[in-house]
């Protein structure tokens, strides 16, 4: 099954429904050749976490430390666009919560890199892409992108080469939600894709934890209508203690 499944997932550039259509008409295959690592649905090392997905992918190809797939992990998601007091506050949450968790994110521009880049100087990341295992989207997170491939961990269902769909974004979504106990929200406003995020979370029965923005600003209406949604409220007053309470 291993070589049938990067074989598919080769052929049809780590497409889900694709891939599903060939295993289940049980489509020819013949021996592929992948220079990059992988794991597929099945393997010690597939975390089980990702089962919980009604469709959960059936290849991961990485880069980096495959083990921390199995460590306890928290979501830290939000804005491309950020402004200074999310971007202030990203950075201090992603810093506490690194002492614990490790941080998993998108590799996007923005709230993601930010969660990256601070969780990363004194604990782990996961980056989940949108797009094929070594193209880097932005181009900004090359840098981020060549640190983290080294002792952190970037995963993706979509093989080398493959440039990213805007919906590749939203689907890979559900793999950042399932492989966290939490998703912590930073900024979003209210018609933002961080929304799908919590949705996937929401699905998985897991707990969302929002930091609240003042009424006038839309940058954070989003998270404003989580917290009068039911989500748990991050206080400034309660950040040393966040590791513990969430």
């Amino acid at each position: 099954m291993r070589e049938r499944i990067l074989y598919y997932a080769l052929k049809y550039d780590g497409d889900y429904n694709k891939i599903a259509k060939a295993i289940l008409n049980k489509e020819s295959y013949k021996k592929a050749n992948c220079k990059d690592n992988f794991i597929i649905i099945g393997d010690k090392d597939y975390p089980k976490k990702l089962l919980s997905l009604k469709k959960p992918p059936f290849i991961l190809f990485y880069k980096g430390d495959i083990k921390l797939l199995k460590k306890e992990a928290v979501a830290i998601v939000g804005s491309r666009k950020m402004t200074l007091y999310g971007k202030k506050y990203t950075n201090q949450i992603a810093s506490i919560l690194s002492n614990k968790y490790v941080i998993v994110s998108g590799l996007a521009a923005g709230v993601d890199s930010e969660a990256h880049k601070s969780s990363i100087i004194k604990g782990k990341s996961i980056a989940v892409l949108g797009s094929g295992i070594n193209y880097i989207y932005p181009k900004s997170n090359t840098n981020l992108y060549n640190y983290m491939q080294k002792d952190n961990l970037i995963i993706s269902e979509y093989p080398n080469g493959v440039v990213p769909k805007p919906y590749y974004f939203p689907f890979r979504n559900r793999i950042i939600a399932a492989l966290s106990k939490s998703v912590v929200v930073t900024q979003a406003a209210l018609r933002s894709g961080t929304m799908l995020t919590v949705n996937e979370a929401l699905e998985l029965n897991k707990d969302i934890y929002v930091l609240p923005y003042s009424i006038e600003d839309s940058a954070g209406s989003g998270c404003n209508y989580l917290i009068q949604q039911g989500a748990n409220i991050i206080l400034i007053e309660d950040l040393i203690d966040l590791c513990n309470n969430i």
